[in-house]
C-alpha cells in the first residue's frame, strides 16, 4: 500500500483518502481496518447524530453472537463465527465489559423439535461446537426455563457494543465529525466524490465508503446508484425483567426459519439486567422508536415499495402476532411465559426499543445475508442487520479491502 500513501501525502485537492459515511459499529471498525492495513491512509467519519453507534449498535441486546443459525457458507455465518471470537479478543484487550455466558435454545412445542435438530446440524456445519439437552438437563442452565428439549451454545456471549464502537473510533486514528448529516453527494468518474453535508461543508475524498444503515439506501440513490432494494425499517420492543434472578445468561426460541428474526429471548446484558425481546413491528419512520413516531416521508416510500406489501401479504399471520404483542403487554407476557413460566406481567418494564434496517427487494424478499455492493469510488454496505454487530471486525477488514483496492486503482498513475 506504499502507493496509496504516497499518493495520499500529495492531496490532490482531496480532503482525505476514503469517506466513510455513518459513525455505527460497521462504519468504525471500516475505518479501523483501513488505518491498520494501510498506516498513513487518510480518512474521514461522518455521523448525523452528536455521538458514534446512537441507533443500530447502541439499541440491541448486546449479544455476541456465535453463528449457529445463518447459512453455512453465508457471510453470516462466516463472519459471525469469526467475528465472534475477535470481538472476545478485542473486548479483552482493550478492558471492554465482556462475558462469554453460552445460551440455550429451547423447543416448547413438539413441532420445533425438528428445526431444533436441524439448528444442530448448521452448527455442525459452521464448526459450532453444540450439546443437544433433553427435558431434564434444562434445569441444570437455567432453573427457571421449561422447554422439551434444548440445545446450549458454549461460544455466545454478550458485551457493551457502544464501548466497542468508541474504542474503534479512538484506536482508528480517523477525523470524525459529529452531527454531520450528508445532504448530498457529487460523484466525478475519475475524480472522485464530494458530499455536502448539512451545515455547507463540503469534503472531497477518492473513495466512499456506505455505512448509513438505516439510510443506507437513502445514500447510494444520492451518489447516483440504484441499490435494487428498500431499507424497511422493523421496530425491535423490548421489556427489561424485574426478577432478573429468574434468568442465568441467554434464553433463546426456536426460530422461524422464514422470518430473519429470532423471536422474543431473554439476555441477561453485562450490566446483569435481562433484557426480553424484541418482537417485531414496521416502524412508521427509519428512527422511528415508537408508535408515534411518524415521517411521513419515510413511511410514504416504504409504502411505495412493491417489496413491502408482498411481505405483508406473505407474512401477514406472523405480523399479526407481532403487532399484538406490541400492543398488548398481557400478549407479550404470554410469549414470555412458553419458556420462563414464572413470570408475570408486573415483572416486564418497558425499556428502550430499536430498529433494524432490514433490506427488501422489489419481490418482497427480505435480503437475508450481508450486501456488499460496489460502484465508480464507492462502496455500499446495504444489509447489515443482526449479527452485524458481532461481525463488525471481519466486515470492516471485507468493506476496507474493497476501499482501498479502488483506492489504489484511484491514484495508480
Amino acid at each position: 500500500m506504499a502507493q496509496v500513501r504516497t499518493a495520499s501525502a500529495r492531496g490532490g485537492g482531496h480532503d482525505c483518502d476514503v469517506l466513510v459515511v455513518g459513525g455505527g459499529i460497521v462504519g468504525l471498525s471500516t475505518a479501523y481496518a483501513i488505518t491498520r492495513a494501510a498506516p498513513g491512509t487518510r480518512v474521514t467519519v461522518l455521523e448525523k447524530e452528536p455521538g458514534p453507534a446512537r441507533h443500530q449498535t447502541g439499541r440491541n441486546s448486546g449479544v455476541i453472537h456465535s453463528g449457529v443459525y445463518y447459512r453455512p457458507g453465508s457471510l453470516k455465518a462466516r463472519y459471525a463465527v469469526r467475528g465472534a471470537a475477535e470481538m472476545v479478543k478485542f473486548c479483552a484487550e482493550y478492558g471492554i465489559p465482556h462475558a462469554v455466558t453460552g445460551k440455550l435454545i429451547v423447543a416448547t412445542e413438539r413441532a420445533e423439535l425438528p428445526r431444533l435438530h436441524a439448528l444442530v446440524q448448521r452448527a455442525r456445519e459452521n464448526g459450532i461446537p453444540v450439546r443437544e439437552l433433553g427435558a431434564a438437563q434444562i434445569p441444570e442452565h437455567e432453573p427457571e426455563v421449561r422447554g422439551l428439549a434444548a440445545i446450549h451454545v458454549g461460544t455466545t456471549g454478550v458485551c457493551d457494543y457502544m464501548a466497542v464502537a468508541r474504542q474503534l473510533a479512538h484506536a482508528s486514528g480517523a477525523e470524525i465529525r459529529y452531527g454531520a448529516e450528508v445532504r448530498h453527494v457529487d460523484r466525478r468518474p475519475g475524480l472522485g466524490v464530494a458530499v455536502r453535508t448539512r451545515s455547507g461543508d463540503v469534503i472531497r475524498a477518492r473513495v466512499m465508503v456506505n455505512c448509513a444503515g438505516l439510510h443506507c439506501d437513502e445514500i447510494a440513490r444520492l451518489t447516483g446508484d440504484d441499490p435494487g432494494m428498500r431499507i424497511v425499517p422493523f421496530r425491535g420492543e423490548y421489556y427489561e425483567l424485574a426478577r432478573p434472578e429468574l434468568v442465568r445468561g441467554l434464553v433463546y426460541p426456536v426460530p422461524d426459519p422464514a422470518f430473519p428474526f429470532l423471536g422474543v429471548h431473554l439476555t441477561r446484558g453485562i450490566d446483569g439486567g435481562v433484557h426480553i425481546g424484541p418482537n417485531a413491528v414496521p416502524a412508521l419512520a427509519r428512527e422511528g422508536y415508537g408508535w408515534g413516531v411518524v415521517r411521513p416521508r419515510e413511511l410514504g416510500a416504504t409504502l411505495a415499495w412493491p417489496g413491502s406489501w408482498r411481505i405483508a401479504r406473505r407474512h401477514w399471520r406472523y405480523g399479526a402476532g407481532e403487532l399484538r404483542r406490541s400492543l398488548s403487554k398481557a400478549a407479550f407476557t404470554t410469549a414470555v411465559r412458553r419458556l420462563l413460566p414464572a413470570v408475570t406481567e408486573d415483572d416486564l418494564v418497558a425499556a428502550p426499543a430499536g430498529v433494524r434496517a432490514q433490506a427488501v427487494l422489489a419481490d418482497g424478499t427480505l435480503v437475508d445475508d450481508f450486501l456488499i455492493r460496489e460502484a465508480a469510488h464507492t462502496v455500499h454496505v446495504l444489509n447489515a442487520p443482526s449479527p452485524a454487530a458481532t461481525a463488525s471486525l471481519p466486515i470492516g477488514r471485507e468493506v476496507g479491502r474493497r476501499a482501498l483496492a479502488m483506492l489504489e486503482e484511484a491514484v495508480r498513475p
